[in-house]
């Protein structure tokens, strides 16, 4: 007679994958994950469940052999467009950003589900903040035959950048540009273009602050990154609108932050005596928070911390309250307003938009009770 106890083990494992994989087929015919949206990687989806990393795999596997999702290499899962749900439109739209990494997966997964929807596809393109590679690009993609582009130029360090976005709008397909504009051109400014309000994201972390009783609140900047000018334009505008005294200002080049960097700045902020710090961006914000520490400073309660752009805050040692850009509705409606610039022949009203971020509120500024009680 054979032992069947031998064989429970398998049994187990096969019901625990085929079980996800019904839930995660059931979530993408549902609308969870809509048709080209990029689904978790096998990592989280293993600590969201409780699941073995095999398991999750084999799940997955068993949606791709149900044409239900697809592996795309370097990428991720993504969900697939099902026959008959969407109309091929059979255009091709050029992405030019400057990495993939860190900012720009979200803003990604916006274009690639907006493009989905509408039957096109993207070409994407890197430029690594180099201004050559980012015209070859350009030039490489129009002359690939794309018929629209998404850009993210090098724009801030020009010395005359009008007349670098007046070569953009002269391409001869449609150009919209995402995260980029000039303030100061004003009426000049005739791009298409989807930023963000790094202004007001500012302006919306010292009120914050101010409001939890900071009367003296720093800013500490990664002074050449794009966001630098106006998120200290918003920093300055809440300080007068709130009647604060001017506080110290700390700025140094992405590639000058490190932690003796941190430990100066933190210097400088003590003796400031400031009780609070705007910091751009997370990683910045994260040394910073060693720095406080190594001079034994508690953090939120000798020194509060907000960081910009939330892309790791959350992972910090002690969480960071961070102000977050709504990247992925940043790229999809860029690609929308190309796709609608397109079908339109280039007929219609040039939109030029703002999206407001919002603040997420952890434990580094002290505005969770329950952490400092657990903490102080």
């Amino acid at each position: 007679m054979t032992d069947m106890t031998q064989f429970r083990p398998q049994t187990a494992r096969e019901l625990k994958f085929r079980r996800l994989a019904a839930d995660l087929r059931r979530r993408i015919l549902d609308g969870t994950w809509p048709q080209g949206s990029k689904l978790p990687t096998e990592h989280a989806l293993a600590v969201e469940t409780g699941l073995s990393v095999t398991t999750v795999r084999r799940a997955y596997e068993v949606l791709v052999g149900q044409q239900l999702v697809e592996r795309r290499q370097g990428a991720g899962t993504f969900a697939t467009i099902r026959p008959g749900t969407v109309r091929p439109s059979g255009r091709a739209v050029g992405v030019l950003v400057p990495t993939a990494t860190l900012y720009y997966p979200r803003v990604l997964q916006g274009i690639e589900e907006a493009l989905a929807v509408a039957g096109a596809r993207m070409v994407l393109a890197c430029s690594r903040y180099d201004r050559t590679i980012e015209r070859d690009a350009i030039d490489r993609l129009v002359d690939d035959g794309v018929d629209g582009l998404l850009l993210v130029p090098l724009l801030h360090e020009l010395d005359d950048p009008l007349s670098r976005m007046a070569e953009l709008q002269a391409l001869p397909v449609p150009v919209v540009l995402m995260e980029r504009r000039i303030a100061a051109a004003g009426p000049r400014d005739t791009t298409e273009h989807v930023c963000t309000d790094h202004e007001s994201g500012a302006y919306l972390a010292v009120q914050h602050l101010h409001d939890l009783g900071h009367r003296r609140i720093a800013l500490v900047l990664r002074a050449d990154g794009p966001p630098a000018v106006p998120i200290t334009a918003g920093y300055e505008r809440a300080i007068a609108d709130l009647g604060l005294s001017t506080a110290e200002r700390v700025g140094a080049r992405t590639d000058d932050w490190d932690f003796d960097r941190a430990d100066a700045a933190v210097g400088t902020l003590t003796a400031g005596g400031a009780t609070a710090a705007l910091c751009f961006g997370d990683r910045e914000a994260s040394l910073l928070l060693g720095a406080a520490r190594r001079a034994g400073l508690r953090v939120p309660m000798d020194l509060a911390l907000v960081s910009y752009d939330n892309e790791f805050a959350d992972v910090a040692d002690i969480p960071l309250t961070a102000v977050s850009p709504s990247k992925y509705r940043l790229g999809r409606l860029a690609a929308e307003i190309l796709l609608q610039r397109l079908a339109d022949d280039g007929a219609g009203p040039v939109h030029q938009v703002q999206l407001r971020p919002e603040l997420v509120v952890r434990a580094s500024c002290g505005g969770i009770s329950p952490w400092l009680a657990r903490h102080a």
